[in-house]
């Protein structure tokens, strides 16, 4: 029994676990999971994401904080926090990379051990939403993230795709492992929706739309909304702006607002 006290311990105090999936890359899973993470924390919650994409994790540049360094105390590896208040925690396989280019080049067993750990050794401490943010497709990596948080009975899924018909043929594809694995999906977010133009807001459907949407209606699950491109947005991450300071300003905030006000509103309705 005592095996399992460090373990248990760790996620005690996460009251909801949420995972951010595509079958496709290139959709934004990262910028959702951020987006996601700032827009919870408006509404006054505490918030980590654990980014368990390990060839290519984007999160702690997405927060300005890609050079700090995870530090171990009793029950594990500290996460890294991005704010004062503490209110954002992160970890990802980039803090504990020697060189930030440095390419993660390992099998599945490895990857999997590595999953495992991170579910089991970071220390969260209290968090009203665990944020996992996971790599394009259905494979190992996905497999592993989902065993071994079901323990700890994560509320579900939030499948994210773009606009048109090919990148919605592959989140389809997520729809069957999300079943096939027993995870529940809370809603599907089309994201891309649209571009804004920076000098006249007008929005334009660059790549089509409501290919989320029908998705939705397709398989039976909520659409929890279209997020626009907001250039601007993109900018502030691009020059290493403060992110965390814009995202409110941005076009995409009310659609990201929205969005956490339904799954704040869903919490009590899928724990039960």
């Amino acid at each position: 029994l005592l095996l399992f006290l460090p373990e248990r311990s760790n996620l005690a105090g996460v009251r909801h676990i949420l995972l951010v999936l595509s079958g496709k890359g290139g959709v934004g899973k990262s910028t959702i999971s951020t987006e996601l993470a700032l827009a919870l924390r408006h509404s006054g919650k505490k918030v980590g994401i654990l980014d368990v994409d390990l060839c290519g994790p984007s999160i702690p540049r997405m927060f300005r904080v890609q050079d700090s360094a995870v530090h171990q105390c009793d029950s594990g590896w500290v996460p890294v926090f991005v704010d004062q208040d503490k209110s954002i925690s992160l970890m990802s396989i980039g803090f504990l990379l020697e060189k930030p280019d440095d390419a993660v080049v390992w099998r599945g067993p490895k990857k999997n051990a590595l999953i495992k750990q991170f579910v089991a050794d970071v220390a969260w401490g209290d968090l009203d939403f665990l944020i996992v943010d996971t790599p394009p497709g259905t494979s190992d990596e996905h497999i592993s993230t989902v065993e071994a948080l079901r323990p700890y009975k994560p509320l579900g899924a939030i499948l994210v795709t773009t606009p048109q018909a090919v990148a919605v043929g592959d989140v389809r594809r997520e729809l069957t492992f999300c079943k096939k694995t027993g995870l529940r999906v809370l809603g599907i977010v089309e994201n891309m929706s649209g571009f804004v133009c920076p000098h006249c807001s007008e929005c334009t459907n660059i790549f089509s739309k409501g290919g989320g949407e029908e998705l939705a209606k397709y398989a039976g699950v909520p659409f929890l909304g279209c997020v626009p491109l907001d250039p601007q947005l993109s900018q502030s991450l691009e020059e290493g702006r403060d992110f965390i300071q814009e995202f409110p300003k941005s076009s995409a905030f009310p659609a990201l607002a929205q969005i956490a006000q339904q799954i704040l509103d869903g919490t009590s309705q899928w724990s039960s």
